[in-house]
């Protein structure tokens, strides 16, 4: 038989408190632990907001995260995943490993390509630490969704996502992030955030005929769908040079940069979800990043900023106008109640002279902003203006060749004379505006 063994009632005593003290050691780290997880998880949810995660994985009305946003490009629709933790249909069962994978390197659950949509060639450059922080928050503080994804239609050859082999071997640089030499702390931190977390290039760079992105014209504009993506580099006409670091500053944070242009559309949507959150430090970093990007010209003879009234605002057109002149009744009826009969603007609704829309080379934002309207939030203060286009709820719905004059007359007046679209352009950017 085993003896059982006894200890003196010091040395029990002593035992006890040694047992006692450890585990009251133990406990006291658990509450730091603790902190130290909800820490993580809140600067990923930071991280996810720098990253606008929300704008393109939250279908209209959806749930949060939970995919089937439509993505039109030139090849078919692309529709975002499910990234909820869903275990079925989202990334419930990705290993750390995987869920870096998918957003750096653009390879999903089970060696599945994801199509560059999905920014990953500027996630690419996020930083291990910021992938830790994104992993903790959509494990630990997103709900899961057991929504199916929606399939893409992409057109042959593109279907064929083996390809995506070769053309990240094109396009995806899977170098670490790193400083520059003789490039200061703030400019760094802009460069990661404007390269890589905000990835303002996937919109404003233009595209190769492989649509890779053409890095000798970094940020000069490009369109995105119905929508163009300005020139945000440093030129003097076809950039931002002529926008003040406030004017940056107040369009990152709130849409609306006075005299020079307001987000509508997909930049709408990065305002509302992401760049109104960032702390004062890193839209400054953004800024100061964005003043060292080389100019890249373009063919335009005077800024998009710069055009002022024309000599016949709407209120002189009345009774001079032919009766083939719709596009100032157009403007009369539908939008000088707003954006006033000089096209001045007043309160919210911004002017139509020196503005980045109206000033132009092409009328694609303009076009796109009739058809759906715009709405933008950032913080209390809301932005609408109706859709006059297939959404039209409140006003009348406008025809294509409706736009056309409304766009001429707008282009002629406040704008960029040099523009004009008809009828067959306005269908065209209407379709494109439906996935």
């Amino acid at each position: 038989m085993m003896r059982k063994t006894s200890f003196p009632r010091s040395t029990r005593a002593t035992l006890y408190l040694v047992a006692y003290s450890g585990v009251a050691a133990l406990m006291a780290t658990l509450p730091d632990a603790r902190a130290e997880d909800a820490g993580l998880v809140e600067k990923g949810r930071y991280i996810a907001t720098a990253a606008d995660c929300f704008a393109c994985h939250t279908s209209p009305g959806g749930k949060p995260f939970a995919g089937g946003y439509p993505i039109t490009t030139p090849v078919g629709t692309i529709y975002s995943t499910n990234i909820t933790p869903a275990p079925r249909t989202g990334i419930g069962n990705y290993t750390k490993a995987e869920f870096f994978d998918a957003v750096r390197r653009g390879v999903g659950h089970g060696n599945k390509r994801l199509y560059p949509a999905m920014p990953y060639t500027s996630y690419a450059g996020v930083t291990d630490s910021d992938m830790e922080a994104l992993y903790a928050f959509f494990n630990s503080a997103v709900a899961p969704v057991e929504q199916e994804n929606k399939p893409d239609t992409v057109r042959f050859p593109f279907n064929i996502r083996s390809g995506l082999v070769l053309w990240n071997w094109l396009y995806l640089d899977t170098r670490p992030f790193q400083a520059q030499p003789r490039e200061t702390p703030q400019i760094t931190h802009g460069r990661y955030l404007v390269n890589h977390l905000e990835h303002c290039g996937t919109c404003h760079t233009p595209r190769t005929i492989f649509m890779g992105p053409a890095s000798m014209r970094y940020l000069a504009g490009s369109s995105v769908g119905a929508w163009y993506a300005p020139n945000i580099t440093t030129d003097k006409v076809a950039g931002i040079a002529d926008w003040t670091d406030d004017d940056l500053r107040n369009y990152l944070k709130t849409g609306h940069a006075l005299n020079k242009g307001q987000a509508a559309g997909p930049m709408a949507e990065v305002v509302t979800n992401s760049t109104q959150f960032l702390t004062s430090n890193d839209v400054n970093a953004m800024i100061a990043y964005l003043r060292e990007v080389p100019a890249v010209a373009s063919d335009e003879k005077r800024s998009r900023t710069s055009y002022g009234t024309a000599d016949r605002p709407e209120d002189a057109a009345r009774g001079q106008a032919s009766p083939e002149d719709r596009g100032w009744k157009i403007f009369s009826g539908s939008c000088a109640s707003c954006h006033q009969a000089e096209g001045q603007g007043i309160n919210a609704y911004p002017s139509l002279t020196h503005n980045s829309t109206t000033g132009s080379p092409n009328a694609r934002n303009l076009v796109a902003t009739i058809l759906t309207g715009v709405e933008r939030r950032s913080g209390d203060n809301s932005v609408f203006m109706p859709a006059f286009g297939s959404g039209a709820l409140w006003v009348n719905r406008l025809s294509d060749q409706d736009i056309a004059d409304l766009s001429n007359f707008i282009l002629k007046t406040f704008g960029n004379p040099s523009v004009q679209v008809d009828a067959s352009y306005v269908a065209k950017q209407r379709a494109a505006l439906t996935p």
